[in-house]
C-alpha cells in the first residue's frame, strides 16, 4: 500500500476493509505488471484494453479471490456491498491504467436493481449480476449531451410494442453489450417529463451502430441510429413516463465512482512525483527541497484527502436513501478538476520523461479531461449546484 494512503477508512465493517485490501494487492500484483503492454499498444496504435489472453486470467482470480459482483445482492450471488465500501475499492483501482473492472459494471446495476419487473431480473439483472452479460447506457444526442432532459429520440406505443427513432451519441461499450438501457422521450413534457427507459437487446433489427468515435486517453465511443426500432412492452424498464429518476441514480452512482478513481489517480500521480522530485537534481538541488514543488504536494495532499472525504460523504448518504444529486455534483467537479492539477504537476516535475507515452501520467491525464466532459460537463453541474443553493441554501 502506497504512502499516500491515509490509513482506515472510518465507518466501515471490518470485513469491507479486508475486501479493499484484498483489491489493493490485486492492483499491485495483477493490473500494473500489464501497464507496460498496455502502453505500449497504445501508443503504437491507439487501442486501449486488454486482449484475451490477458483478461481471461484476471476474470479468473476474481473469481477465486471473491472480486466478483461486489455490489450484487446476495440473491444472485454477490457480496452486496455498500457505497461506501465500493468507493474505497474503485478509489484502488483507479491507480492503475490497465483497463479492468470488476464485473459488472455498478451503475447500470443499481438502476436494474431499483426498476426491474420480476421478469426483467431473470432475464437480463440475474445473467447481468452473474457477469455472463454486458450492458451499457445511451442518453447522450447530438445537440443534447450535456442536457439529458432535452433529448428528442421518441418511443411511439403501437399496440403491445414501442417503435423508437432517434439518435444517441458517446455511448460507450457498445460492440460487447448484450443490450443497452435506452432513454427516450414518450410523453410530451418539455424537460424531466415523459422520458422512458428502454432495454434494447444487440440485433434488434433498426438498432444501428452509426460509427466508432476514437477519443483522447484511448477510449472509444459510438453513435447509435434508431430506426423504426421496434421492441415489445415487456422492454419498458420501470414506469411509462417516469425514467428520468433512476436514470439519475445511475449518474449519481458514476459520478461518486468517477471521484473515487479520480482519487485514486490522484495518489499514483502523488506517489510518482515524490520519488522523482527526491531523486532528481538541479541545479545542484534536489527538486523535493524547491519551494514550489513542497508546495505542489502539500496541496495535491490536502486536495486528495479532501475528495475521498467529499466520496465517502456522498456514498454514505445515498446508501442511506438520501438524494445525493447536489453532492454528486460537487464531487464530479472537484475531483475531475483536482486530479487533473496533480497529473499536471506530476508530469512537470518529470520534465520532458513526463510527455512521453512510456509512463501512465498522460494517459490517466487524458482520460480526466474527458470525464470534465461525460456525465455532465463541469460548467452544468456548476449551474445545478448555484440553482440549488440559491433556493435551498447549502
Amino acid at each position: 500500500m502506497d504512502g499516500f494512503d491515509i490509513g482506515g477508512i472510518p465507518g466501515l465493517a471490518e470485513e469491507h476493509r479486508m475486501v479493499r485490501d484484498l483489491v489493493v494487492k490485486f492492483v499491485e500484483r495483477d493490473l500494473m505488471p500489464l501497464e507496460p503492454a498496455v502502453l505500449k499498444r497504445e501508443a503504437e496504435d491507439g487501442r486501449y484494453g486488454l486482449t484475451p489472453e490477458e483478461e481471461a486470467p484476471l476474470l479468473a482470480k476474481c473469481r477465486e479471490l471473491g472480486l466478483w459482483g461486489l455490489d450484487v445482492p446476495e440473491e444472485f450471488g454477490g457480496a452486496d456491498l455498500p457505497l461506501a465500501a465500493l468507493m474505497a475499492v474503485e478509489e484502488e483501482m483507479g491507480r492503475t491504467v490497465t483497463p479492468f473492472l470488476f464485473p459488472p459494471d455498478s451503475p447500470n446495476l443499481h438502476m436494474l436493481k431499483a426498476v426491474a419487473n420480476e421478469e426483467q431480473r431473470r432475464k437480463y439483472l440475474d445473467p447481468y449480476a452473474r457477469g455472463e452479460m454486458r450492458s451499457c447506457i445511451a442518453i447522450s444526442e447530438p445537440g443534447a449531451g450535456g442536457d439529458p432532459a432535452g433529448m428528442t429520440t421518441r418511443a411511439v406505443q403501437d399496440g403491445e410494442d414501442w417503435v423508437i427513432n432517434g439518435r444517441k451519441i458517446w455511448v460507450s461499450g457498445v460492440p460487447r453489450a448484450d443490450f443497452i438501457i435506452l432513454m427516450a422521450r414518450t410523453g410530451e413534457g418539455k424537460r424531466q417529463e415523459g422520458v422512458t427507459a428502454f432495454i434494447v437487446e444487440r440485433g434488434t433489427p433498426g438498432f444501428v451502430i452509426e460509427r466508432e468515435i476514437p477519443m483522447i486517453g484511448g477510449r472509444r465511443t459510438y453513435e447509435l441510429v434508431f430506426e423504426d426500432c421496434r421492441v415489445p412492452n415487456s422492454q419498458v424498464l420501470g414506469r411509462i413516463g417516469q425514467g428520468y429518476a433512476p436514470m439519475q441514480l445511475r449518474l449519481n452512482i458514476r459520478r461518486l465512482q468517477m471521484g473515487a478513481r479520480c482519487t485514486g489517480m490522484a495518489r499514483r500521480a502523488l506517489e510518482m512525483l515524490c520519488e522523482q522530485a527526491k531523486s532528481r537534481v538541479t541545479f545542484g538541488v534536489a527538486l523535493a527541497d524547491r519551494q514550489a514543488i513542497q508546495w505542489w504536494i502539500a496541496e495535491a495532499a490536502t486536495k486528495i484527502h479532501a475528495c475521498r472525504l467529499m466520496v465517502r460523504d456522498a456514498a454514505a448518504k445515498l446508501g442511506a436513501g438520501v438524494d445525493v444529486r447536489n453532492e454528486a455534483s460537487m464531487v464530479k467537479v472537484f475531483a475531475t478538476e483536482m486530479a487533473q492539477e496533480v497529473l499536471d504537476h506530476a508530469m512537470q516535475t518529470f520534465g520532458a520523461m513526463g510527455m512521453t507515452k512510456e509512463l501512465p501520467l498522460q494517459l490517466m491525464a487524458a482520460q480526466v479531461r474527458v470525464q470534465r466532459i461525460y456525465e455532465g460537463p463541469s460548467e452544468v453541474h456548476r449551474m445545478a449546484i448555484a440553482r440549488r443553493v440559491l433556493k435551498h441554501g447549502i
